[in-house]
């Protein structure tokens, strides 16, 4: 059987490595043949992710026979995304293991449905409460009266007329001075 891997991190300090060896050690304890590791660092409530995107390619392409997954929330936050994806495996008549919540679409049983169900939702649910504990830290930090948002640049309008006067060009100065060629587009206009 030809199997591929999908792993995914929220972000990029945060380690992927117990899931790659769980996931080698589960496909080579079949004997199954690894052809390819789909791997993305991003957001799990995102439907279009590189990663997933060049795997379900693959599968409809027919290159690959069962995709592994840590964990249903690593395949995705979403469930109708989540679903939507792991049907659209099916319809490509590759099999989707959740290796670690004993999820396998391969198996005709009731259980093993209704568990991918619930499982999604929890992980929809998860997702929820991390939105709602982000949102009500900014609004205590607000509240606060700290900033939010990007800091805005400071830089010496001065520098930019002058550097313009010595005959550099707007992308010249914006990277001299690290900011934007619209904030020196504007500051040469006297708009900034």
């Amino acid at each position: 059987m030809r199997a591929a891997c999908y792993i995914r991190v929220s972000t990029a300090e945060q380690n992927s490595a117990l899931q790659v060896a769980e996931l080698e050690q589960y496909i080579a304890a079949r004997g199954w043949e690894l052809v390819a590791v789909y791997e993305d660092t991003m957001s799990g409530s995102k439907s279009g992710r590189p990663g997933l995107n060049r795997l379900i390619a693959d599968a409809r392409a027919r290159k690959i026979d069962a995709v592994c997954c840590w964990k249903l929330d690593r395949f995705g936050r979403s469930l109708v995304d989540c679903l939507n994806h792991v049907q659209t495996l099916e319809s490509c008549g590759v099999r989707f293991i959740a290796i670690t919540q004993g999820l396998d679409t391969d198996q005709q049983n009731p259980a093993s449905r209704f568990l991918l169900h619930v499982l999604g939702a929890a992980a929809e649910f998860e997702r929820s409460l991390i939105r709602e504990r982000v949102s009500a830290g900014m609004r205590a930090a607000k509240k606060a009266g700290k900033a939010m948002g990007r800091p805005r640049r400071i830089f010496n309008r001065d520098a930019v007329h002058e550097l313009r006067r010595k005959g550099m060009s707007i992308a010249s100065i914006g990277q001299h001075l690290g900011i934007g060629v619209g904030t020196v587009a504007r500051t040469l206009a006297g708009a900034a």
